[in-house]
Formats: structure tokens, sequence, C-alpha cells
């Protein structure tokens, strides 16, 4: 995808991101996953697996300002390889975010830990959550004098519980074996449950009506304990 829109490096573009979410903006850069997309106010940080459709049509009417600085996240002059999404979480560790991966609402906080396909994001509203790393939509840094919703840096404080993360997704959603948990944000009801059991790829829930949900661990977007 890199070399197929090299071009239009500097050029306001179209994005259609997975979830039917519209973007516009000008393209800053290209990484070997990633795309740098500045909108008029924020860099934006796309992995490009979830770009549906890139366009530079039918979009005169959109005036982007020209960014007046340089994107917080860039590689190392002395890094021979490309940009990715993983390079940019590991950059944006333990700095304020925005991250979209479901849902209406984007989520604000702190990236606390990186694993092998998964994160973990300290939230205000839905504290310590993890995110499975490929269905994050979009990253986006906050400039250094804000803070998410004008809270004091107390509310993103971590307090360790001496927690061992397990290295993948698959075997962290194992360690909340018998915990109540809320999956993908609670976008549905049966998105709400304890987790029974998990073998291979699915995870067996159990509603509040004692329902019984058999969930594929590869839809599971987000996950937090309550």
């Amino acid at each position: 995808m890199k070399k197929i829109i090299q071009s239009l490096v500097k050029e306001v573009v179209q994005i259609e991101i997975s979830g039917k979410k519209l973007m516009n903006g000008t393209l800053i850069d290209l990484g070997s996953d990633v795309l740098i997309l500045f909108n008029g106010t924020d860099f934006v940080y796309i992995p490009t697996n979830h770009i549906q459709c890139l366009t530079t049509n039918h979009i005169d009417d959109f005036e982007i300002n020209v960014p007046t600085e340089f994107p917080s996240i860039i590689m190392d002059d002395d890094d021979k390889e490309d940009l990715s999404i993983v390079k940019v979480l590991t950059q944006a560790q333990n700095e304020f975010v925005e991250i979209y991966v479901t849902g209406s609402q984007p989520l604000h906080g702190i990236i606390t830990s990186i694993k092998d396909n998964y994160f973990v994001f300290h939230s205000p509203v839905y504290k310590t959550m993890y995110i499975a790393l490929n269905h994050l939509k979009w990253l986006i840094p906050y400039f250094k004098n804000k803070k998410p919703y004008g809270l004091d840096v107390q509310n993103f404080l971590v307090h360790s519980n001496n927690e061992l993360l397990a290295s993948t997704f698959e075997a962290q959603v194992k360690n909340l074996k018998n915990k109540l948990v809320v999956f993908n944000m609670g976008e549905k009801k049966n998105h709400i449950g304890k987790i029974n059991n998990v073998e291979d790829q699915i995870v067996e829930i159990q509603t509040a009506r004692s329902h019984y949900i058999y969930r594929n661990i590869r839809h599971i977007k987000t996950l937090h304990q309550v």
C-alpha cells in the first residue's frame, strides 16, 4: 500500500475507516502498516489494515489547516525501519492519547503496557482495559499541555496491583476466568457477563440471567473487568 499512495503525501484526502468512519485531512507520512493524517487539529495515526478506501475526489469543500509543528511520533533518524503501529504505541506509552476501537465514542487515557497482540489502556471512565491490537482504528496523541476531561494527573495514575499480564490477548482473557467482565465496551446486552471457560478461540460467557453465550475471541475488541 505504501508505494501506491506515496505520491499522495501532502495531498488532502478522505479516508473511510472500518466502522464506516470518514476522516478528512492532509496525508503527512506513511509507515509499514500505518499512515499519519493531519485533520486540521490533530495528527491521526491510522493502521492501514483498517483503511477501507482512500480518495482525493470530492474533497474541495474541506479546508484543512496547515500543521504548524511536526508530528510528536515519528521515526528516529537512526532507525532504518519504517514507522509501524507497534512503534507508534511504544512512543505513545505513558502519554495522553485518544484511541478509537469500537462504538460511537473514542477512548481517552494512557497506554500503560504493550504485549504481543494487545495493549493495556487506562481510562478514567473504564479504568484498566485490554485492547486487541488488530482492532485499533486510530490513535491521536494529545498535545503536551492538554489532559483528557481537564482532570488532574492523579486521575491517571495507575496503582500497581501486581497483576501478571499474559503475553497474548487470548491468554489474558483466560486469566480473567470466573471474573465479571465487559466486552467491546458493552455495545450489546450480551457483552456483559462472567467468563466461565476459554477453549481455543471460544469464550463461554454467563449473562446476568444465566444464559450462556459463546463468543469468538477474535471478535473481542476491548475487555475490562468490573
